[in-house]
């Protein structure tokens, strides 16, 4: 009998089998060696990606002598800022930024200084997250509203740069508020904070508002949902009621607990949920209520009315005294249907003084 081998092994596969096979389980075929400017892109990348803008900046901080700087040592081979700027293609303000960037990361002991740097040498770099915070890509960053832009990102915990370049771009950050309700949200938000403690921005608004019939109804609606709020609020906070002739009494229990589950489902509302609507059904439910229980105890009730007929004395009284009788006389403005009114208020005015002498006369006696 003839010996077996101790192990088998299997025959390869001819080249165009092994492809067929690998194409039938999804993969890529097998290639040659890639193309050596591909890996050297390849590379690149994965420079740029694990170190971001320090990749650039350590070219320039290894080749740029700023003017003014002498050419001493490994100095000698390197250029200016502006003749670094003509190889590369780019503005020296480009390269100065970078290089700005790099001294200050230095200064922070993130990056050697440049000094020590020869071109072409390669240094450890910092992670790609850090480079936003040494490096300013506009201008404004270093103007005063940009360093008030730049102080307000950082107080919110994000980048300088992207506040800048929403800061330098009003046309893209509309288009976002126009296109995006989360976006439209967070510019109302900030508006808002900003008005706070900027009366100008106050009196534009408010002028816009006032201009626009939309705005001006919607403003009137929540006003008018706030004051109801207002009005249901104060009875749970103070337990006190407010009457229709304007008394202000304290609050039967039966009245404070209907309006304490009203405000409960009015707090629970998310800001998205129009309020009108249970404002108005809180402030009906509790002012019925009100007007109930003023017409149940007696000498409420007669309060109530000596305080309406008061109110409406006081109107009536300031309405006669503002009439202005000496231009009547010098403009010749009369008609005869003044004269008629004047005497049918005079007759209303002397049966109300009969009536009240005569219920004074009763209780008196």
């Amino acid at each position: 009998m003839a010996e077996e081998p101790e192990f088998w092994e299997p025959s390869a596969p001819e080249p165009q089998e092994a492809r067929s096979a690998q194409e039938a389980d999804g993969h890529e075929p097998v290639t040659d060696a890639p193309d050596p400017v591909v890996v050297r892109d390849a590379r690149d990348f994965g420079v740029y990606a694990r170190t971001g803008g320090w990749a650039f900046a350590l070219k320039v901080a290894r080749s740029v002598r700023p003017g003014g700087q002498p050419a001493e040592g490994t100095a000698r081979t390197k250029v200016s800022a502006k003749a670094f700027a003509e190889l590369a293609g780019c503005s020296p303000e480009r390269v100065m930024r970078y290089y700005k960037a790099w001294d200050m990361a230095a200064d922070d002991g993130l990056v050697p200084q440049f000094e020590v740097l020869v071109p072409g040498e390669d240094v450890e770099l910092p992670d790609a997250d850090v480079w936003l915070s040494y490096y300013a890509s506009r201008n404004s960053a270093s103007s005063v509203r940009g360093q008030a832009i730049s102080a307000a990102a950082e107080a919110e915990g994000i980048r300088p740069t992207k506040a800048l370049e929403v800061a330098e771009n009003p046309t893209a950050l509309r288009a976002a508020i126009l296109a995006d309700p989360g976006t439209a949200q967070a510019a109302r938000g900030a508006l808002l904070d900003r008005m706070k403690e900027d009366p100008a921005l106050q009196t534009e608004m408010a002028r816009a508002i006032a201009r626009t019939d939309d705005l001006k109804k919607a403003v009137a609606s929540e006003a008018k949902a706030a004051d109801r709020i207002g009005y249901v609020r104060q009875i749970v906070e103070k337990g006190q009621i407010k009457t229709p002739a304007g008394q202000t009494v304290e609050a039967p229990a039966e009245i404070r607990a209907e309006a304490e589950r009203h405000l409960s489902l009015l707090d629970e509302l998310d800001d998205s949920e129009e309020a009108g609507e249970w404002a108005g059904e809180a402030y009906d439910t509790v002012r019925n209520l009100v007007a109930k229980a003023v017409e149940e105890d007696p000498a409420l009730r007669v309060q109530e009315r000596r305080t309406k007929f008061y109110n409406s004395l006081q109107k009536a009284t300031k309405v006669f005294e503002e009439l202005t009788l000496d231009e009547v006389m010098e403009e010749d403005i009369y008609e005869a249907d003044m004269l008629q009114r004047l005497e049918a208020l005079q007759e209303a005015i002397g049966t109300c003084i009969s009536a009240l002498r005569k219920a004074t006369t009763a209780s008196s006696r």
